[in-house]
Order: C-alpha cells, then structure tokens, then sequence
C-alpha cells in the first residue's frame, strides 16, 4: 500500500480520498500544516492566486516533512496539499473566500444566487525522483482546474436553512456542495471534485504515478 498524506485539516477533502481513491492500493493520513498559510496575492486573475498559495503551502509541507534525499527520507509515499477559491461573478481577480460569521455567509450567498460563478482548485502532489542526492529529489508537480456552478435563486427561507445550517463553516464562497448546498447549485462546466477540493488533473497524476 502507498502511503499518502493530506497536509491539510480539511475534513471534506480526506474524506473525498478515502471514498474515491483507497481501492487504488493508497491508504490516506491527514495532518495540518503548522506553518501559517500565506494571504491570496492581490493584482492577479483568481486563477493565479489559488496556484500561488498551494504552491506556498506545498513548499511549507516539503520542509516540515524534512524531505531530503531519497523516496525513504519520510513517512510517506506523496504528500498532497491543495487551496480552492471562489472567483466573484463579476470579477476575476476577485476571490470570495471563507465567511468569518454567519453574516458573512449570508452576504456570500446572496451575491452567489441565481448566478453562475467559477471555482479554482489548485492541488500540487510532492512526489519522489528516482535519484541520490539534494532537496531537488522530492518535486513538486502543480496542477489547477476549474468548475462553473450554477445557484438557483434563493429566497429568505432557503438562505435562512443554508446559514442556519452551518454548512458554510470553512468554506471556500460559504457553501458545500456536497452538503446541504447540493439542493441549490449545481456543477455546469467541468468536474465535481474540483468543487470540492482537487484539480483532478492532479488527482490523475497521482494514479499513473504509482500504477507501474
């Protein structure tokens, strides 16, 4: 079995590797970054953003990880980290990230409603290099997809049932698309697990890396 690890706390991506990828000889680890991750970089296309901060993060996850000279150094086969962002409607070097309360949520949702939007997911998998010396042995491969959602309008009641939830909690836009927002949006352009956390670009990498 090869053993991955998640540097990342989030719930909703461990539990989308346990469900979709263990039956591919990988068994899956979550652990947190200890490391403070970086603010999204201002001035850019969102797109940009969302690969400047999990490429942030990737670096942080290779020296926490002390990965050094061979495939053997850590505890791990590959270890994973990715950031997903919400690209405002009207403003693509806009992102909308986690609302901090209720209210915020609640503002989110209304400006998501009955509109299309973009999600950026942006997954770098730090992978072993067949060779003997130097840092450079462990590489960072970076891939970032994206997913149009469609909300349906929402009246009182349904953003009432939304905040009231709590679903929004951690959420990149304040929603979770596999939650209880799933009843309102859906995908219209691209891939669910884009949504929900990957780029499945990367997350194919990650098969054929260990499929010989």
């Amino acid at each position: 079995m090869r053993r991955i690890l998640l540097a990342s706390k989030s719930e909703r991506r461990i539990s989308w590797l346990k469900e979709n990828l263990e039956d591919s000889d990988f068994i899956f680890f979550s652990s947190a970054l200890k490391s403070a991750e970086i603010k999204a970089p201002q001035g850019f296309e969102v797109s940009k953003q969302v690969e400047i901060v999990c490429q942030s993060k990737a670096e942080n996850a290779r020296v926490e990880n002390k990965l050094s000279v061979n495939r053997r150094d850590g505890n791990y086969d590959a270890i994973l980290v990715s950031d997903t962002m919400i690209e405002d409607p009207d403003d693509s070097r806009l992102s909308i990230g986690k609302p901090k309360d209720a209210l915020a949520a609640t503002s989110n949702l209304i400006r998501l409603a009955g509109r299309k939007h973009r999600v950026w997911s942006s997954t770098s998998i730090l992978l072993p290099k067949e060779v003997a010396t130097g840092m450079a042995n462990w590489e960072i491969v970076n891939r970032t997809s994206c997913a149009t959602v469609e909300f349906s309008d929402l009246g009182d009641d349904e953003i009432y049932e939304l905040v009231s939830s709590e679903s929004w909690k951690g959420k990149a836009g304040g929603y979770d698309l596999a939650g209880t927002a799933g009843q309102f949006c859906r995908v219209v352009e691209g891939e669910e697990v884009t949504v929900l956390g990957f780029s499945p670009d990367a997350v194919d990498i990650l098969k054929r890396s260990f499929s010989r």
